[in-house]
């Protein structure tokens, strides 16, 4: 489906012209005429003009019927959270205390630091590094 193609549909049901759409939502008619042609997309804010210009909630544009598509029951994805260590918490805290001693350490020191936790980090004898 075109919004575009939509757009014309619900104006057009609703026996309205692009000039009615116009002075409702203070959008030029040549833009409405680009939008509906397919030669513009909107941005959703304009979208938001429009669904009121036409009096229909937002997801009408994109959705045929009274109401919504039910959401598929998707697995749960990871947040960012679940992904990221050090991103927020006692682990952010932590990170964050480390940066700023870092920052004031000299750099052949903030070297051999790294040399020393990348081995700390590399598996031997079998373990890994979450063991």
């Amino acid at each position: 489906m075109i919004i575009g193609d939509r757009l014309r549909d619900m104006r057009e049901q609703k026996k309205l012209s692009q000039g009615d759409i116009e002075k409702r939502t203070g959008l030029f008619r040549c833009y409405i005429s680009r939008v509906e042609n397919g030669h513009t997309v909107p941005a959703i804010e304009t979208l938001e003009k429009l669904a009121r210009a036409l009096e229909v909630p937002l997801y009408q544009l994109f959705y045929d019927g009274e109401e919504p598509p039910k959401l598929p029951n998707l697995p749960r994805r990871k947040s960012s959270e679940d992904i990221a260590w050090g991103s927020s918490g006692k682990n952010g805290r932590f990170l964050n205390k480390l940066r700023r001693l870092l920052a004031k350490t000299e750099e052949a020191d903030r070297k051999l630091l790294l040399h020393m936790a990348q081995k700390m980090a590399r598996p031997r004898n079998g373990r890994t590094a979450s063991n």
